[in-house]
Formats: C-alpha cells, structure tokens, sequence
C-alpha cells in the first residue's frame, strides 16, 4: 500500500506542526488513524525500462534544441545574431539536455552493484539531498530536497545510489507528486525493504516568478509503503530522525 499527499506551507510559520498522539509528539503528518485523502500516481514499472522506446540521441537533440532556442529569441523580440546572444542557442541546447538528463538514465544501471546482502532490520535514513526539476506545466524550475527512508529486508542499498535514483528522476519534467512517488517506487522495486517513506520539499518557481508570486511558500509531498506507512512505530521513528539537526 503506497499513500501520497501534497501540502503547501509558508516557512515564516512553524514548519512541523506538533500534536499529541499516544502520550508523544510528532509532526503532522497523516497517520494510520486520520482521515485524509491520498493523492495516487499511476506510474509504470520504473525499473524494468520499455526496451522499445529508443533513449534520445542527444547529439541530435542538441541541434534541435539550439535551432528552436534561435526562433525563441526572435518571438520575444531579440536578436540572436547581437553579441550577448549569439552563442546563447547553442549553451541553452546544452543546459537544457542536462537539464533533463534522467531521459537518458536507467535506474537499473544507477543501482549497478550497489545492492548488499546485510543482516540490518532498522531504519535507513538519508535527509537533506538536494534536488532540482522542472516543473512540465511552465518548463521553469523547482527544486529543494528530499529524505529518502527505507527499513531493510535482507538488503541494503549503497548510500550515495539514494541519491543517484533522486537525480533520475529529478532531472526530467515533473511535478512534484510523481517525482516523489516514483523515487520511492524505484526503491521498492530494487530493494524490496519492509518499508519505504519519500519526503520532498521545495519551492516552485512557477509560484515564485509568475502567477501568484508567492516567494515564501514551500510544497511538501511524501510517499509511504509498508511497515512506513502501516506501523504507528516505525513512522514515528522515520520523522524523529527527520527532526535531528533541525534549526
């Protein structure tokens, strides 16, 4: 069972809100016995890739990107051909394409031969990875960072392959909802652990430069499956060592 949800908060306020549940204290986030309504992403397999769908060619990818680039510059009423400009199209191309490199990524390959046979059973926690994307509705950016959590069955994944799936996944158009769903997917589909919990904060630019011009708000999603998501205990461990270091 995977359970997702999307919240806005402003970060001038208390960023974990504490209540009391069962004699202890933790942040609000909805557990086993509140009501709430899970966002749910269908996504496909993540880490069998679809053979069929050839990845992009980047070389070729480039030149489009660059000629489109060009044309751009023409419709806002610049001109590609004055100095500051003209190599614009070609470094744009070239940002772009790493930009959204993960196109070009396998999951797969990102956990190679980092998957270990380890007799551990308690939590893994990494917090605090940084990451940056794409928002698909505007193509302008968010980033911010995400806690990846699993508790091991068996098997154990090399630390900095946490973030490697992160940055798969990250490095593509996204919202911010399925990229939390499909980290924590990719990591219950390599490692297949007792339990699995995502967390992403961060600040969309869609929200910041345009529309609303909100500066101060942040968006927090996460995903759960598992013991994460089914025992009171084990969840309440995961956000414990979420708050360690806090300022």
């Amino acid at each position: 069972m995977t359970v997702n949800s999307t919240t806005s908060v402003n970060p001038a306020e208390e960023r974990l809100t504490e209540i009391k549940d069962q004699g202890s204290s933790f942040p609000l986030w909805p557990t086993s016995n509140q009501q709430y309504q899970p966002v749910h992403v269908q996504s496909k397999s993540l880490c069998q890739e679809d053979k069929s769908e050839p990845r992009r060619d980047d070389s070729e990818s480039h030149q489009g990107l660059a000629d489109a680039a060009r044309k751009v510059l023409q419709h806002i009423g610049e001109d590609p051909d004055r100095e500051g400009l003209v190599k614009t199209p070609d470094r744009y191309a070239k940002a772009l394409l790493f930009f959204t490199k993960g196109y070009s990524e396998d999951v797969n390959e990102v956990a190679n031969d980092a998957v270990f046979e380890v007799d551990h059973h308690d939590l893994v926690l990494v917090k605090d990875i940084d990451i940056f994307s794409m928002c698909e509705h505007h193509m302008v950016p968010f980033m911010g960072k995400i806690h990846i959590g699993y508790i091991p069955n068996g098997r154990v994944l090399g630390l900095s392959k946490l973030a490697r799936i992160a940055e798969v996944f990250a490095r593509r158009l996204q919202v911010q909802e399925r990229l939390t769903q499909q980290v924590a997917d990719a990591i219950e589909q390599v490692l297949q652990p007792k339990g699995v919990a995502v967390v992403v904060e961060c600040t969309h630019m869609c929200m910041v430069m345009r529309g609303v011009q909100k500066t101060g708000a942040m968006t927090i999603t996460y995903s759960m499956t598992g013991v994460l998501q089914d025992d009171h205990k084990a969840r309440e461990q995961f956000y414990t060592l979420l708050r360690l270091g806090q300022r």
